[in-house]
């Protein structure tokens, strides 16, 4: 192991997922002697863990090299700069990368960022070598381990990675693969590993987590690959591990049995994200969705049928090829009927090299921008609504740090929602009963009233 001390900087963007591969990032380059700093002012090691999901995002990436282009020319006297792109972005432009950039010493895709010590590597003995976007997922988690750093009381761990569905709109079949699933073994090894740091909830991740099919634990191989439902279950039997939540789903994926985990795991959280993107019928054909919505509002009514306290989140898009005002009406009226306790909303923006891109119809900026302006004005009233009805409510708590007021802590609800509440230190890490007395669009207020607990 390295005993010089390297400054490391990673900025990241886009979902949870790449929250978490920066994690393992870290984790990856702790035995070369890298350690995280907050600022690239100085860094020895610079990486920009990108997302494509969004509009202009390759050229956002570029826009954040020109700002570390100067940083690295002050470096190179004492040392240098490596700059690395890693990434959704890395994984669909790699090559353009590093012949557009020359600051560039290297690009790895979500499936390779296992290698970046041999990619360092490489980069300093060759520069323009270090270029790696194969898709290999298994070897990945084959070689991360579970010795992760880890900070706070929750963690993400990936289950599942990849889309087989192929959304008329979306760039993750493209950068992230087909979907995959790890051994279920190697993911209960890396929560044990996270309960014995003091994690208290995990969230499973995915780009459909709720396709998971990872083969069983060993010893039951004979009962086939397991789905969802029956890790989230296995998982609530680990010790110190008190609350379970998962995301991003697709609503064709939603089985029985996942349901059915709602009900009887109360250590599963009952907030539940479920992307829709449209109430019309017609764009949902063209999104390639793959379902209706009826098929979507059936499922959001089972899950409640049995889980009568779950909060209900999703995502929209507005503006789709050839969205008319009666469409965008159909996704007002499913938003009313659903009543989220959040919701993210954009508009549609041209993904190169999807479908979706070539679509004749394209929608008006300016109506995009209308359209958006009404639906969020709408999902804000219900967030808002949601978190009143809180109020006078009691909810176990997992106070998580200091909040900013002297003698307050900072907690998240079983619904995600942020709860302060002034509490003794010493019950950061604990769940501990707040009667709400305050609500706002973001954050619940409260006074502790109870005891803390040791489960959600």
């Amino acid at each position: 192991m390295s005993t010089t001390r390297k400054r490391l900087f990673i900025k990241t963007y886009g979902c949870q997922m790449n929250v978490y591969d920066s994690e393992r990032m870290k984790d990856v380059l702790t035995p070369l002697g890298y350690e995280s700093t907050d600022t690239p002012d100085g860094a020895d090691l610079v990486i920009l863990n990108t997302c494509h999901i969004r509009e202009k995002a390759a050229e956002k990436v570029y826009s954040e090299l020109g700002r570390l282009r100067p940083l690295k020319e002050d470096k190179a006297a004492s040392g240098g700069m490596t700059i690395a792109v890693a990434g959704c972005v890395a994984q669909a432009e790699g090559a353009e990368i590093m012949k557009r950039a020359p600051v560039v010493d290297l690009v790895v895709g979500p499936q390779t960022y296992h290698k970046l010590p041999e990619l360092i590597a490489k980069a300093h003995r060759a520069k323009g070598e270090a270029l790696d976007t194969e898709f290999e997922v298994e070897d990945k988690f084959d070689r991360l381990g579970n010795d992760r750093q880890v900070e706070g009381y929750s963690a993400f761990v990936t289950v599942q990675e990849g889309c087989d569905k192929f959304c008329t709109f979306c760039v993750v079949p493209y950068t992230r693969g087909a979907e995959w699933s790890r051994p279920v073994d190697q993911i209960v090894g890396e929560v044990r590993a996270l309960a014995a740091k003091g994690i208290r909830e995990v969230t499973l991740l995915g780009q459909n987590v709720n396709a998971f099919h990872g083969a069983a634990p060993s010893g039951r191989e004979a009962d086939g690959p397991w789905g969802l439902g029956q890790l989230v279950r296995h998982i609530a039997l680990i010790g110190g591990i008190e609350r379970i939540r998962f995301t991003t789903s697709h609503p064709r994926d939603m089985d029985e049995d996942l349901i059915q985990a709602f009900a009887d795991t109360p250590k599963l959280m009952p907030y539940f994200h479920l992307p829709v993107q449209s109430g019309s019928d017609k764009i949902l054909k063209a999104m390639n969705r793959q379902h209706e919505a009826a098929d979507y509002l059936t499922t959001i009514a089972r899950l409640r049928e049995v889980r009568p306290d779950i909060a209900i989140s999703g995502d929209m898009i507005v503006g789709f090829p050839g969205e008319t005002d009666a469409d965008f009406e159909a996704t007002m009226e499913l938003v009313r009927e659903v009543n989220y306790a959040s919701c993210f909303s954009f508009k549609y923006s041209k993904r190169p090299g999807t479908p979706g891109a070539a679509m004749f119809n394209q929608v008006d900026e300016a109506v995009k921008g209308e359209r958006l302006a009404a639906l969020q004005a709408l999902l804000d009233e219900q967030q808002i609504a949601f978190n009143t009805s809180m109020i006078g409510k009691t909810l176990p708590v997992l106070f998580e740090k200091p909040g900013r007021l002297e003698g307050q802590l900072h907690g998240r609800s079983p619904y995600l929602q942020s709860v302060h509440a002034h509490a003794p230190a010493e019950l950061i890490g604990q769940i501990a009963e707040v009667e709400i007395e305050g609500a706002s669009r973001n954050a619940l207020s409260g006074r502790l009233i109870g005891p803390k607990r040791s489960a959600a």
